[in-house]
């Protein structure tokens, strides 16, 4: 654990028993962040120039993002404290947005780069949101007391937003996000509304129940549906006051937490999963936005807990060095964790986490004691059919794992061979404890086919169904292998996989159809660091051979070096494979030798029987059936 480069107040760990967090260190966090990010600021206050390796956007839109993803954090504090301003912080912003304006467009240290589409260097549209609910947030102290001329000046660049393409996904809120401060602020037109009328109709699209958006028209389902899918719309309805809008899209938030709230673990770590992961703590900004605006289903102290967790999750374990700056990475800088276009000031995303402070000092949020998160009060299992994911978490340890049968990366209009699959979606699970291994090194949890010696990758994944009751769930998917070199597909080759959860273990079975000869499968487990305290284990219960240990230099992104445990086996046409997978923090053996008492496979028919109580699992892939009895 480390220290904070800047100071929190002392614990309380009477209001506050499992983090110490009170709203003072959430006002201390943000202030902190902000000291340190304004170091870098440029000498017109439009830019924040923070050190680095640059954006694929390049290092004008870099310093922009850092104006606008700090100034969220500014908002949510100053507009938390009533106009409460002891650092001056608007003071800054609004000398920035002022030199930002003046010459919008011109290749200087101090303007805007103007707003284009996504195609044309488009991540300006991204930050004329945060630029924006700052501007909501703040207004009477802030853009009221702009001159006409700079407000003029503000809007044309803001527009920007509502006359260029965004990406074919959450972008889309973006211009909504425009339209709802310009609308606020008596500067709405047919332009404004069509852009918000744009947005929430592409909602209803991408809605696919159980509280779960899509993050655009394919099948990616991760932590953008919290701090980018619910966060806009409720936000812009809770500083509003449509009740309409509030009713509708908080409806649906609420039902989002009622599984995402199980999505940490109980160090305070969110599940590694998804792209953009070095938001870090922003993951619990829909957590905060049910608290806020009363559409969750949490306690007040459970909210407060797992925020708070989150937060101090990562001050505690390096995410800001020793100047301050959020790194770009996941505890401290990572580089398999980020995307082309992370730049230095990405990670200030996180800043939307601080919409936590729109709740005063006396709302419950803050009163009210913390109460245990969802995963530390029992073991839990939960199926969601609609992303096609399934939810793991064992008291004991604290750890959530997550088995993704439902969420890929793949775009609508690609084939299932148009790309290399993304770590960060392609495996099979994920955890609070662990990360993927690099796309360089042997990927973990992952079932492949080798085929001359190519080993295959999972990119399009298809949900087959997913279900749970007291104690166990299952999940299951198929796809088709896709190759990096040679043939990208081989014809009839298909995968079907199914995982079932029961307690810390996971019964993972494969029907591989279509092995041309010569074929090889490998089923790969958990990545974890030799010797640590987390610990990872495969055993094979059907059709597999070979067991072996694997390393990963590049490691993930909690242990610099990996290992994971891998299987194999010849296959050939149509092939059943059992194994019994497991990630522990628990002491003493793992035990999955002896956690099965026996495995029977008839054709197209799997049944595990299981040592503790003899309850069986009986897995049909034709037609697909599985079902669990005492």
């Amino acid at each position: 654990m480390t220290s904070p480069s800047f100071e929190l107040p002392a614990e309380d760990r009477s209001s506050s028993p499992y983090t110490g967090f009170t709203r003072a260190h959430w006002e201390a966090a943000a202030d902190g962040l902000l000291h340190a990010a304004w170091k870098w600021a440029t000498p017109g206050r439009a830019m924040l120039d923070l050190p680095g390796r640059p954006s694929r956007s390049g290092v004008r839109s870099d310093g922009l993002e850092g104006y606008a993803r700090t100034f969220l954090a500014a908002a949510f504090r100053v507009a938390g404290a009533d106009g409460k301003d002891p650092h001056n912080w608007l003071e800054r912003y609004a000398d920035g947005i002022t030199a930002g304006t003046r010459t919008a467009g011109r290749d200087d240290a101090e303007s805007w780069p103007l707003i284009l589409d996504h195609t044309v260097f488009g991540q300006p549209m991204v930050e004329s949101a945060s630029v924006a609910i700052g501007l909501r947030l703040t207004r009477p102290w802030l853009w009221d007391r702009l001159d006409p001329g700079t407000q003029d000046r503000a809007e044309e660049w803001l527009r920007g937003a509502l006359r260029h393409s965004p990406a074919p996904n959450n972008w889309y809120l973006f211009p909504f996000s425009v339209a709802g401060f310009l609308e606020s602020v008596g500067r709405g037109d047919a332009e404004t509304a069509r852009a918000r009328q744009r947005a929430l109709d592409l909602l209803e699209v991408w809605y696919r129940g159980e509280g779960w958006y899509a993050d655009g028209d394919g099948r990616a389902f991760d932590h953008y549906n919290g701090w980018a899918l619910h966060l806009y719309p409720v936000l812009d309805a809770y500083l509003s006051g449509d009740a309409e809008l509030a009713a509708h899209y908080g409806a649906r938030l609420s039902e989002h937490l009622e599984s995402f709230s199980l999505m940490f673990g109980a160090d305070g770590a969110p599940l590694h999963f998804g792209r953009s992961l070095t938001y870090r703590f922003a993951a619990g900004a829909a957590v905060a936005m049910g608290a806020v605006s009363g559409h969750t289903p949490l306690a007040p102290g459970v909210s407060r807990r797992l925020i708070s967790g989150s937060l101090r999750y990562f001050l505690d374990r390096g995410a800001t060095g020793d100047d301050g700056l959020l790194s770009l990475g996941w505890h401290g800088p990572h580089d398999a964790t980020l995307q082309v276009y992370s730049g230095p000031s990405s990670p200030y995303w996180a800043s939307k986490a601080f919409v936590a402070l729109l709740a005063p000092e006396g709302h419950p949020l803050w009163t009210a004691s913390e109460e245990p998160a969802p995963s530390e009060s029992a073991d839990r299992v939960l199926s969601l059919p609609s992303p096609g994911l399934l939810v793991q978490s064992t008291r004991a340890d604290g750890i959530v794992r997550l088995h993704n049968h439902g969420s890929d990366h793949a775009r609508p209009h690609e084939g299932d061979s148009a790309a290399a699959s993304d770590p960060h979606y392609a495996r099979l699970a994920y955890s609070t404890r662990t990360g993927p291994t690099a796309a360089e090194n042997t990927p973990d949890n992952h079932l492949s086919v080798r085929v001359a010696g190519i080993r295959s990758s999972r990119f399009r994944i298809h949900p087959m169904g997913a279900g749970h009751e007291d104690g166990w769930g299952w999940a299951a998917s198929w796809h088709c292998p896709v190759f990096p070199a040679g043939a990208p597909t081989m014809p009839g080759l298909r995968v079907e996989s199914v995982t079932v959860v029961r307690g810390r273990y996971e019964l993972r079975v494969h029907r591989i159809l279509g092995a041309p000869p010569g074929s090889l499968a490998e089923q790969t487990g958990w990545a974890t660091a030799p010797g640590g305290e987390v610990r990872s284990a495969l055993h094979g219960l059907h059709g597999w051979t070979e067991l072996d240990e694997v390393r990963a230099p590049q490691g993930t992104a909690f242990t610099r070096w990996a290992v994971l445990p891998r299987l194999a086996a010849d296959v050939e046409g149509t092939a059943v494979l059992v194994a019994l997978a497991s990630l522990t923090a628990e002491p003493g053996p793992v035990g999955l030798d002896v956690a099965v008492s026996g495995v029977d496979v008839d054709g197209g028919t799997v049944k595990v029987a299981w040592a503790d109580d003899g309850s069986v699992t009986r897995i049909g892939f034709a037609p697909l059936e599985v079902v669990h009895a005492g």
